[in-house]
């Protein structure tokens, strides 16, 4: 039996897994994009995709991890928020996933301004904070989904033109 085709069939399941976890927190999502396209590789022996593309698609995931950790500081350093709003945006985001899609949009913004009442800041500049931490997770949300889009680009033209001798 062609063991191939299930091998695949994981490989892209891994991908949509990891597309899902670069919108929704707690999930490990441009990780698993770069996993499930490791498999892909490997599938093929990495004769297609080969250890320069890997050596390529692992710089954007390292790429996509450290703009989603900085950018969700410093949008809430920006407008003034402290080491609590970030980490009350982060358990926010994280609490969110219970509640659906509104959830997942406000709860960054409701922890972070949680976040910044804990340390006896005012509402005005707990709100501010909160649209900060707000705006740093969308900001870093949309980056890796970019990254994470350009990966698998960078993979499905390998594979198209790596039998031509044409590596990426």
């Amino acid at each position: 039996m062609d063991w191939s085709i299930l091998w695949w069939i994981l490989a892209v399941m891994i991908v949509i897994a990891g597309l899902a976890g670069t919108v929704i927190p707690a999930l490990p999502g441009v990780p698993l994009v770069f996993l499930g396209l490791f498999i892909g590789a490997w599938i093929g022996q990495f004769e297609a995709i080969g250890w320069t593309t890997i050596g390529i698609l692992a710089v954007l995931a390292l790429l996509a991890w450290i703009v989603d950790f900085l950018a969700g500081a410093a949008g809430a350093r920006y407008l003034g928020a402290s080491s609590r709003a970030f980490w009350g945006a982060t358990i926010g985001a994280i609490a969110g996933i219970f509640f659906g899609i509104a959830g997942m949009l406000l709860g960054p913004f409701i922890g972070a301004v949680l976040g910044e009442l804990s340390g006896g800041n005012t509402m005005v500049q707990s709100g501010r904070a909160g649209v900060g931490a707000w705006i740093g997770m969308v900001i870093a949300t949309a980056v890796k989904l970019a990254l994470a889009f350009l990966m698998i680009g960078i993979f499905i033209f390998s594979l198209g033109f790596g039998h031509m001798g044409v590596t990426a």
